[in-house]
């Protein structure tokens, strides 16, 4: 799979999310950054979920994130990235395995994600891992 060492931990606001909003940025046209991922509404999140937001990292270098949310009930992913030069090597995998395992361990027997249907890269990512295509409609609205 790959020679190199691969760890994962949580995510640490201070240190961490100039180079996650960077690499999210950068990881093409499946991640779309909102009001959702400005500094305050990502210190929310983890409040709340700091076991779900994960970095990998090779020799203390991010090069890959997800981002997981339990309601109590369902998981959410969000946000899964992989820094370019590193795809296709098994970090996408590692970190997806993680958060699955995190859920599991939390009592979540169901979670979801989101992929836009032009981002072929990602559907074939997903589905190779189990992940199947649920024909629903998306709803959003802004509260504010």
């Amino acid at each position: 799979m790959n020679n190199f060492a691969v760890s994962i931990r949580s995510f640490n606001f201070a240190d961490d999310y100039e180079t996650v909003l960077e690499l999210w940025e950068q990881a093409g046209p499946g991640i779309h950054i909102g009001r959702s991922d400005a500094p305050e509404e990502i210190k929310k999140k983890i409040a709340r979920d700091p076991d779900l937001f994960l970095v990998a990292e090779i020799e203390g270098e991010i090069v890959g994130t997800v981002l997981g949310g339990f309601d109590g009930r369902r998981g959410l992913i969000y946000h899964l990235a992989v820094r370019q030069e590193f795809r296709q090597k098994g970090i996408g995998d590692i970190l997806m395995r993680e958060v699955e395992q995190r859920f599991r361990e939390k009592g979540c027997h169901r979670s979801y994600l989101l992929v836009t249907k032009d981002n072929q890269e990602a559907i074939r990512f997903y589905e190779k891992r189990g992940w199947t295509r649920m024909d629903l409609y998306i709803y959003g609205k802004d509260l504010d």
